[in-house]
C-alpha cells in the first residue's frame, strides 16, 4: 500500500498542467506589501493578512480589486510573474495557460501591450533557464463590464496571438449580464483562430454552462461544478468530452458550494469532482487564485486523495491537463510521453517502509 507520504512525493515529481490560473489572483500579501511600499501606501499592522481571509465571492472580488490596484507598471506584472513561474516550478508544473484579466488592465487604462510584454518575457526567460513552466496565455474578459470591453479584449488577444496568446476567456459575475451579450466577441475571437473558454456554473447554475456550450461555443468550462445538479448536462458534457476546469478550494472559499460542516477538510471532502470524475467528464485539476484562496495545486491533488480517488483517478486527473490544453499536437505529444514516463514509475519506499 502506497503511504501519504509516498503518494505525495509522487504527484510532486509528475509533470503537471495548470490550466485555469489566474495571474492577479495570485498576488501574495508579501508582493501587496513589497508593491504599496513602492507606492508609498501605509497599511495598520496585520491589515493586509486581514483582507486576505475572504469568506463569500463578493468579498473575494473585493480582495481582487484591492490587491490588482497596486499593479500599475509593466514591472508590476513582470514581478507577479517571477512569482508565480517560481510557485509552479516547485510544483513541477511544466506546462501553464495562464489567465490575464485584461478588462482590469483596461478599466485602468494601462499599456495592455507593455504589461503583457514584460510578464511574457519573465515566463520566457525563466522556461529557458529550466526554472519555470513553458507558458501560453488567455485574455479574459469581465463579464460585468459589458460586451463592448468584452469585444476590445478580443481584439487585443487576436493582436497578440503570435506572442503566445491561444486563448479568449470571460470570468467575473456569472449572474451579471447575459451570454448572449457576448456571442460577437467570441466569433470574432474563434475566426481569428483563438481557442474558447469560459466561466460558468461557478456561482449560476447548469443553464449558464449550457449558455457557455450553446452560445459562446466554449471549448472548456471554468469551474462548472453546477453540472452536479444536472443529469442531462452530465451526460453531454461526457458525451461531448468538454473539461471542467475544477478548482475545489476555491469553490469552498468562494461559498460556491455550500457545504455547512464542522471543518473546511471536512467539507472539501465532500466536493462533487469524483460524481463528475466518475460519470466520465472530463476534469482538469486547478487552483484559480492560489494566493487569495490558501491553496497550491499539489495541494488540492491531496485533497483529491482525501476525496476518496484512487492513485490511478489521480494519473488521469493529471494526465487531462495535457490532453485538454490547447497545444498544437506534436508539443502535446511531448508532454504526455513524458508524463507517461513519469506515471509508470513505482512509488519510492520511505526507509521506515523499506
Amino acid at each position: 500500500m502506497t503511504s501519504q507520504a509516498e503518494l505525495q512525493t509522487f504527484l510532486r515529481a509528475l509533470p503537471k498542467a495548470e490550466l485555469h490560473l489566474h495571474l492577479e489572483g495570485s498576488l501574495a500579501p508579501a508582493r501587496v506589501a513589497a508593491l504599496a511600499q513602492k507606492y508609498s501606501v501605509a497599511f495598520a499592522p496585520g491589515e493586509i493578512a486581514a483582507r486576505y481571509h475572504t469568506r463569500n465571492f463578493p468579498q473575494f472580488l473585493e480582495l481582487y480589486k484591492w490587491a490588482t490596484s497596486f499593479l500599475r507598471e509593466p514591472e508590476d506584472y513582470a514581478a507577479l510573474a517571477s512569482d508565480v513561474s517560481a510557485a509552479l516550478h516547485e510544483q513541477g508544473v511544466v506546462y501553464a495557460e495562464i489567465t490575464l484579466s485584461v478588462g482590469i488592465m483596461l478599466l485602468r487604462k494601462q499599456d495592455v501591450a507593455a504589461n503583457f510584454r514584460a510578464l511574457r518575457e519573465v515566463f520566457e526567460r525563466r522556461a529557458a533557464d529550466g526554472q519555470g513552466p513553458h507558458a501560453q496565455f488567455i485574455f479574459d474578459a469581465v463579464r460585468q463590464f459589458g460586451p463592448e470591453p468584452a469585444m476590445e479584449i478580443a481584439r487585443l488577444a487576436v493582436a497578440h496571438r503570435a506572442q503566445g496568446v491561444v486563448a479568449y476567456g470571460l470570468g467575473g459575475d456569472e449572474l451579471s449580464l447575459p451570454m448572449s451579450d457576448y456571442r460577437e466577441a467570441y466569433r470574432f475571437a474563434a475566426s481569428h483562430g483563438l481557442r474558447l473558454v469560459a466561466h460558468a456554473g461557478e456561482t449560476g447554475g447548469p443553464e449558464q454552462i449550457q449558455d457557455a456550450l450553446e452560445i459562446l461555443g466554449a471549448e472548456r468550462i471554468g469551474h462548472g461544478i453546477a453540472a452536479i445538479r444536472s443529469s442531462a448536462l452530465m451526460n453531454t458534457l461526457a458525451e461531448r468530452r468538454i473539461p471542467l476546469e475544477i478548482c475545489p478550494t476555491s469553490n469552498l472559499r468562494t461559498s460556491a458550494l455550500d457545504i455547512q460542516l464542522n471543518s473546511f477538510n471536512a467539507a472539501l471532502r465532500e466536493h462533487p469532482l469524483p460524481r463528475l470524475l466518475r460519470r466520465g467528464i472530463p476534469v482538469v485539476l486547478s487552483t484559480d487564485d492560489p494566493t487569495m484562496f490558501h491553496c497550491t495545486l499539489l495541494g488540492e491533488y491531496a485533497a483529491c486523495a482525501d476525496m476518496g480517488l484512487t492513485r490511478a483517478e489521480l494519473v488521469q486527473l493529471a494526465r487531462a491537463g495535457f490532453e485538454h490544453a490547447f497545444l498544437p499536437q506534436a508539443a502535446r505529444k511531448l508532454l504526455l510521453d513524458e508524463f507517461d514516463a513519469a506515471a509508470c514509475q513505482p512509488p519510492q519506499r520511505s526507509a521506515a517502509n523499506s
